[in-house]
């Protein structure tokens, strides 16, 4: 997995969604790395794609506001993004340093009262 980093390799990776990437990321210079670099079992991966394109489902991007539970959605969300790095710690073992960082659109969200 090649990324901007000096090194050319990261260990040093973060699970994200984000909209239209794949969901793992360099935690170092932030690029995105493809799911097809890591060598997870067809089922992760499949999790992992499912996972990346529900991300923002709690947000009518049209009306520029949360859906209806929109909070509990991005919750829910945050909770399979969660299992699913605790899953991609037990694939790639040791050699790599993996956190999670968790969706927070849903709330800035409800502070603007935008729901």
């Amino acid at each position: 997995m090649r990324c901007l980093c000096k090194q050319n390799e990261t260990f040093n990776l973060k699970v994200e969604g984000d909209m239209a990437a794949d969901p793992i990321w360099c935690r170092k210079c932030g690029c995105n790395l493809d799911l097809e670099d890591f060598n997870f079992s067809k089922g992760l991966q499949e999790e992992f794609i499912k996972w990346a394109a529900d991300y923002g489902r709690w947000v009518d991007w049209t009306a520029d506001k949360l859906v209806s539970d929109g909070i509990e959605i991005e919750e829910e969300h945050n909770r399979k993004g969660s299992e699913l790095t605790d899953s991609v710690i037990k694939e790639l073992g040791c050699r790599y340093s993996v956190t999670f960082s968790p969706s927070t659109i849903g709330k800035s969200y409800s502070m603007k009262g935008n729901w």
